[in-house]
């Protein structure tokens, strides 16, 4: 697996790219987070969606009730048991997320320069037009000549679904626009987006309250996607939020940089929250396009070095109704990776999308091909030198246990960890090869009932590249004699074996606690 690294720096024969890349247990290091909807709800297209190496399970609450998104994560318990792949759950918020309502669900057309009326009446019928919206703010917010995008779930940049306007005139609460393409505009909700306008609305918004409440304490859900993240106090905010629900004060917090506002303050974002998505559909709207790459790298680049999983969106949207991604696209997922992407979202693709499995198994089979030119060694360099000297203890053992791996070509690093953050460390420094996280269960009481942490840990392994988790028996302690380690060492060996990623005469790295110590050891398998 690792001999076949490759660099696009050095000299590479053209014939050898038409190669077929051998398979493995592990699709990619890179990991496919996949919204749930119509299209990928049933046991079969979850199973399937499993076996494609979807690893974290998105519910979007701006569409749907609790008791759909419940029947649907009820399905997904079925389909991880069925097919023994582990899913970490994912909550979107809905946020400030500005919406047209379309009570008749009968398709607008709208026609290019033609004039339309954006109005916070909703009793008024929906029409090319008349569109009513869901925020009596906007005629205050906005002024003439600004830019406002309505489209379907999603804009796909297709300008058929989705529509620019001009704000032209505003007249009381409502604001006139010039339409500036033609589109028709199907479905009952539209999202609207105000370029570069700030929306005074809260970030966690009632509705959003009340679903962390109910739906999200009684799923123990993994992750909480915090949707038009744009303060760092948003963030504290939202986690003292987590905290007083009990069961959530282990879910992480991922902060979804959705427009100008939260690029500007993204570095203190960064610090607050546990992982970043980068939702490049807003984004990508309210920067001029020249901007978005840039913004991309920069922002990938932070990530990387703050140690902390970031997340790419809207990289192949034309699958939504395709089976083959476009050129650009297929440039795209691979560019996503070699700037340091640690999770690719899928939105549209697999909500209401006619392929859903055949887009998660084409986006990883791009990701594990991009990763084999991913230049390891300036990154490992880039990283070292960005974290300086002294480093921390726990920083210096996981970028020890990946140089070694690396210099030694072992198929494995297995990383013994009771709260993730030793093998989250190790992922840092971006191995070439997967690192089975063995999570050790803690003991927890809280005087009445005994009970055992790990699971949750497990699960957050499951959107950081190259973390394959394993829980290991609560009997086995994460620093303890060098008896019990073995054993665990032997568990996580076999499951290694029965993956595929672990032969004979293999060497493996292995990261662990003896003690007060920290072991980084390298071992040779024997037959």
């Amino acid at each position: 697996m690792h001999s076949s690294h490759l660099l696009l720096e050095e000299p590479i024969r053209m014939t050898s790219i038409l190669e077929p890349s051998k398979s493995s247990f592990f699709p990619a290091l890179t990991k496919i987070v996949g919204t749930l909807g119509p299209k990928s709800r049933s046991i079969d297209a979850l199973s399937g969606c499993l076996k494609a190496g979807m690893s974290v399970a998105r519910f979007d609450f701006s569409w749907g009730d609790a008791d759909y998104h419940q029947e649907t994560l009820d399905n997904l318990k079925v389909a991880v048991k069925s097919t023994k792949k582990l899913c970490a759950v994912m909550l979107d918020t809905v946020g400030p997320e500005l919406q047209v309502i379309n009570k008749s669900e009968k398709a607008i057309s709208l026609k290019a320069d033609g004039l339309v009326t954006l109005t916070p009446r909703q009793d008024r019928e929906a029409s090319s037009e008349v569109l009513p919206i869901n925020f009596n703010g906007l005629a205050k917010a906005v002024k003439k000549g600004d830019t406002i995008f309505v489209g379907q779930y999603l804009f796909t940049g297709s300008e058929t679904t989705s529509v620019w306007l001009e704000v032209d005139e505003v007249k009381g609460d409502d604001v006139i626009c010039l339409s500036r393409n033609a589109a028709t505009l199907a479905g009952a909700l539209f999202t609207l987006h105000a370029s570069q306008v700030h929306i005074d609305l809260p970030t966690l918004t009632e509705k959003d309250k009340e679903v962390i409440s109910t739906w999200g304490v009684q799923n123990k859900i993994d992750f909480l996607s915090l949707s038009y993240c744009r303060h760092a106090e948003d963030v504290r905010q939202t986690r003292e939020m987590l905290k007083k629900l009990g069961d959530l004060s282990q879910t992480q917090i991922f902060a979804k940089i959705e427009n100008v506002e939260g690029l500007t303050h993204f570095d203190e974002i960064l610090q607050e929250a546990d992982g970043i998505i980068l939702s490049r559909g807003n984004l990508g709207i309210d920067l001029p396009p020249e901007k978005v790459f840039l913004f991309q790298k920069a922002a990938l680049y932070k990530c990387n070095m703050a140690g902390k999983p970031a997340v790419l969106t809207r990289v192949v949207d034309s699958m939504t109704d395709n089976l083959r991604p476009t050129r650009a696209e297929a440039t795209d997922v691979a560019n996503a990776v070699l700037d340091g992407s640690d999770a690719i979202l899928l939105g549209a693709e697999t909500l209401r999308g006619l392929y859903p499995v055949e887009t998660i198994s084409t986006v990883g089979r791009i990701c594990a091909e991009a990763e084999k030119v991913f230049n390891q060694d300036l990154y490992f360099k880039k990283t070292v030198k960005y974290v300086g000297e002294p480093m921390t203890h726990l920083e210096s053992i996981a970028s020890s246990a990946v140089r070694a791996a690396i210099k030694v070509k072992a198929s494995v690093i297995i990383c013994f960890t009771s709260s993730g953050r030793a093998a989250r460390l190790i992922s840092k420094y971006r191995p070439t090869m997967p690192v089975i996280s063995v999570v050790i269960p803690r003991v927890k009481t809280n005087q009445l009932k005994w009970s055992f942490s790990g699971a949750f840990e497990a699960r957050q392994s499951l959107i950081v590249r190259g973390l394959f988790p394993m829980l290991a028996d609560p009997r086995h302690p994460a620093e303890s004699t060098s008896a019990t380690n073995e054993s665990v060492l032997k568990v996580a060996l076999d499951h290694g074996k029965q993956a595929g990623v672990i032969k004979s005469h293999d060497r493996v790295v292995v990261c662990q606690k003896v003690g007060d110590a920290s072991v980084v050891k390298i071992i040779e398998l024997e037959d």
